[in-house]
């Protein structure tokens, strides 16, 4: 029996569903959820995110702010335009976009954004929270890869997952996600000797190294869940994911499509980061 799609862009509807409630009952007290993402450079890619997240925010009654900012920027500058986002009331989620020129240092430019507006998830401090199990802003994708893991109703508990992938973004937190919902975690990377051996035993494979049909059907369990976090370009130049999708449908239980799978929870989970964090400041009034 070929595998169930799972529907990431139908999940992320109906997510934005009631986070667009959520705002709606937030700005009726005087709180508009505000985002502010800084551009820095022109990569096209990075364009093509940041206006999608520009459209659903306002799809949403969020607001957005965009601040373009010329690859010459000194990180020092670049540190200061953060510092008043930091200190501006009306913006909720400061993200800034990656990658950054090569001068600039990702790690103080993530570390100067306030853990109360971070609504990537990356800083430390909220990092050491989603360790710990701590209530926090998520990194988006692994959260958006819970978030269709549970609407999907997918037990966790007991479960082998194995994460192809050790990025500080996607692989090493959602393995952890995973881990907190006591799921048993085995992660796989570049220096990983016979990888399918791991593979095999996964009941949810989660791939995410940016490799095109890196993972074959000779790879996957019979009946996994094989969750595809790749965004690539086949030799046709067609989007594709780290996968083989059209042949490991027919062995999996579940699995992800790209486009249409995690890509549209990412942006999703962003969102109700954003409105999470405006929710918090109008707690902290009452």
């Amino acid at each position: 029996m070929p595998a169930k799609i799972m529907d990431g862009k139908r999940i992320a509807e109906e997510i934005r569903e009631e986070i667009k409630k959520e705002v709606t009952d937030l700005s009726k007290k005087g709180v508009i959820p505000g985002l502010a993402v800084i551009l820095v450079g022109n990569n096209p890619a990075s364009r093509t995110y940041v206006t999608n997240k520009q459209k659903s925010c306002h799809a949403l009654g969020m607001k957005s702010v965009l601040i373009e900012l010329s690859t010459e920027i000194t990180e020092n500058d670049l540190l200061h335009k953060i510092e008043e986002l930091n200190e501006d009331k009306s913006i909720h989620g400061i993200l800034v976009q990656l990658p950054l020129p090569a001068h600039i240092n990702k790690k103080n430019v993530i570390e100067k954004i306030h853990p109360e507006k971070d609504v990537d998830g990356f800083h430390p401090i909220n990092i050491g929270k989603m360790m710990t199990g701590q209530d926090t802003f998520l990194p988006c994708t692994p959260f958006g890869i819970m978030e269709m893991i549970k609407h999907e109703k997918i037990d966790i508990e007991g479960k082998h997952v194995v994460v192809i992938g050790r990025s500080n973004i996607v692989g090493k937190p959602a393995g952890q996600l995973f881990l907190n919902e006591n799921a048993t975690v085995t992660y796989c990377h570049s220096k990983t000797k016979n990888l399918s051996l791991y593979t095999k035993q996964a009941d949810i494979l989660i791939a995410a190294i940016g490799k095109a049909k890196f993972v074959t059907e000779d790879m996957v369990k019979e009946d996994a869940v094989v969750i595809d976090v790749g965004m690539n370009r086949d030799q046709t130049g067609k989007l594709c994911g780290d996968v083989d999708f059209e042949h490991v449908k027919s062995k999996a239980s579940y699995i992800t499509p790209v486009p249409g799978g995690v890509g549209p929870m990412t942006i999703t989970m962003l969102l109700f980061n954003t409105l999470k964090s405006a929710q918090k400041v109008l707690q902290s009034r009452n």
